[in-house]
């Protein structure tokens, strides 16, 4: 009789999952879930990398171990440098002559072992970094500079060949739900891990950051092994040399010729350097304009995530259902203008709440705008040159994201400057001022990509695919 429950509660769990469950129904009979999660676990190594170079060492050079913090601000955007690269290592991809018939996987392999090198000589650099040796100065910042390089060519490599081999393994009528799922994944990375690395550095010691960032580089081994295993079919066609495998510049000219691709990338880069811009801004915001405490902001953290997750689940489900990727894009930017908004009359208002409620509109519209212009992405790539096509998506993204970081950093300080002296005048000397010149600027930023995306947004009835004819928010559905 318990046997008989049993199995009749599994089989209507099984039934019940794809409706309930979170991007269950991203599985396919090509993909199916188990093969899909395991594969997503490349970004859980990529979300464990960016938390620990913008976050965990960020902090731990700056007060435990008394860096400088220019220098570790230049050191922290050194992995920016190679994102431009990413277009190069997708095209590599696609045309990747193996001898054991594989394309995708020896770049994942490789991007793997540079991000573990990067990792395993990272402590030891940040101790002569922080001064802790005999060695000239020098020699501790280039080790340092070495590691962080490292650490983002591996990562930036990985992650492009990793969402190429998905393009890859997916059908393309369940390919926007794996790309959210894989990013829900990335984002899963970077939560557990900084939680993780919180609770193990808690009683900080240099032994134990050699232990948390070694451990890291172990971890980050094994869950791409783990995600590689057994993913990509050895095909023997590329094994021999192809006489006839079109140069780099010659792809890049034919993905441009699919008539919108320019504008696409422009919009991606507007769009992100939007929504980023007030990265390093938004908990300073809240602590020293809303008075909110170092848990209340740190809290803010979790509000942009389950944001973030709402908004790839949105779209996931809205393109599931064949709705336009672009339209989808358009709808995170509205999303971040009613974000914006709500962060700036915060400060007027005295209103925490309308704070908290512009920060999960954050997550939420950079999340719908991720998904969507990933995958108009991944539509726009030719047959067979997908990693051409994402890895120009990833690095127009990294490389606005980094760009308006840095500027919205600067920004808020010299406004901030100007403010307070009393040379923007007496009605602008209020400490928000720096703030809200910067947020002022994301919503000019935000309206420019909706100029940019509006003639790629396919009206209701039309067909897939259109060219686009004007620059403007003329074609832009009401």
């Amino acid at each position: 009789m318990n046997r008989a429950l049993t199995a009749k509660a599994a089989r209507a769990w099984m039934q019940l999952g794809p409706r309930f469950l979170p991007f269950a129904d991203a599985a396919s009979p090509e993909l199916p879930l188990g093969r899909l999660l395991r594969l997503s676990l490349f970004q859980v190594s990529v979300g464990m990398a960016v938390v620990l170079l913008n976050g965990t060492l960020n902090r731990v050079m700056i007060v435990e171990l008394g860096v400088p913090t220019t220098l570790v601000a230049a050191m922290v955007s050194l992995p920016l440098l190679f994102a431009p690269f990413r277009a190069l290592v997708g095209y590599r991809s696609d045309h990747h002559r193996s001898v054991l018939g594989w394309r995708r996987v020896p770049y994942i392999w490789f991007g793997s072992l540079i991000q573990f090198g990067g990792l395993a000589i990272m402590p030891f650099a940040l101790i002569l970094l922080s001064g802790d040796s005999n060695a000239p100065p020098i020699v501790g910042q280039l080790a340092a500079a070495l590691a962080f390089l490292l650490v983002g060519i591996g990562l930036h490599t990985t992650q492009t060949a990793g969402l190429a081999l998905a393009t890859d393994l997916a059908p393309a009528a369940s390919r926007p739900r794996v790309v959210a799922f894989l990013y829900v994944m990335l984002l899963a990375g970077m939560v557990g891990s900084s939680v993780i690395f919180g609770f193990v550095l808690s009683d900080f010691s240099q032994i134990q950051l050699i232990r948390v960032i070694q451990g890291a580089a172990m971890v980050t081994m094994g869950l791409n092994i783990l995600a590689l295993w057994k993913q990509e079919p050895r095909n023997p066609s590329r094994t021999v040399a192809d006489p006839d495998r079109p140069s780099f510049w010659d792809s890049w000219q034919a993905l441009r010729k699919e008539g919108r691709w320019g504008r696409v990338l422009v919009a991606v880069g507007l769009g992100t350097a939007g929504f980023s811009m007030q990265d390093i801004l938004l908990e300073p915001y809240g602590g020293e304009i809303l008075k909110l405490s170092v848990g209340e902001t740190t809290a803010l953290t979790a509000l942009i995530a389950t944001g973030t997750i709402a908004g790839f689940a949105l779209a996931a489900q809205r393109l599931a259902d064949g709705a336009d990727p672009y339209r989808i894009a358009a709808l995170g930017v509205l999303a971040g203008l009613f974000a914006f908004s709500a962060v700036i009359f915060s400060a007027p208002l005295d209103s925490p709440t309308l704070f908290r409620i512009g920060a999960a509109l954050i997550g939420f519209g950079g999340g719908l705008f991720a998904v969507g212009t990933l995958t108009a992405a991944m539509a726009l790539g030719r047959e067979g040159e997908g990693g051409l096509a994402l890895g120009a998506w990833g690095a127009v993204q990294a490389s606005a994201a980094g760009l308006a970081i840095a500027f919205g950093g600067a920004l808020r300080d010299v406004m901030s400057g100007l403010a307070t002296s009393g040379a923007l005048g007496p009605a602008l000397t209020d400490p928000s001022t720096g703030y809200g010149i910067v947020y002022h600027v994301e919503l000019v930023i935000m309206f420019l990509t909706l100029v940019a995306l509006g003639p790629l947004v396919r009206p209701v009835g039309a067909p897939l695919h259109r060219e686009p004819t004007k620059f403007g928010l003329s074609e832009m559905p009401g």
